[in-house]
């Protein structure tokens, strides 16, 4: 499937809002708010179900990526997913705290996230 029609796809699904479960959740990572080098896909069966994590990393950035977004569209549909919750934007760093480095601290290899929330890009 070509780039611009997954995009067309998830966005439509995403669009659709919460529909029940199964739920997909689709979340971008990046060294900074222009270049997503990571995306987990979660898969939530049901209300209260603990979420199964699917993450690909890319050097390019994967919200452009076809054969990543070849990859969630066959897990949406595999998945059978009736819901799926699209990101609006890049959702911090790509690294993981309490793996990539210690719990409670910055990450030391993105600078552009240092002082800022991961999630929202506000300075703390």
């Amino acid at each position: 499937m070509n780039l611009d029609k997954s995009k067309k796809l998830l966005a439509k699904k995403a669009k659709r809002g919460f529909q029940g479960y199964p739920l997909i959740t689709i979340a971008y990572y990046g060294p900074n708010d222009k270049h997503a080098t990571k995306v987990v896909v979660g898969f939530i069966a049901e209300e209260h179900a603990p979420a199964q994590l699917e993450k690909f990393m890319t050097e390019a950035d994967a919200r452009m990526d076809a054969t990543v977004h070849s990859a969630i569209i066959k897990i949406i549909e595999r998945s059978g997913a009736k819901s799926v919750v699209l990101g609006a934007a890049i959702m911090g760093c790509p690294h993981e705290e309490g793996i990539d480095y210690p719990e409670s601290e910055e990450c030391p290899e993105c600078a552009f996230w240092q002082g800022k929330d991961r999630f929202t890009g506000k300075p703390n």
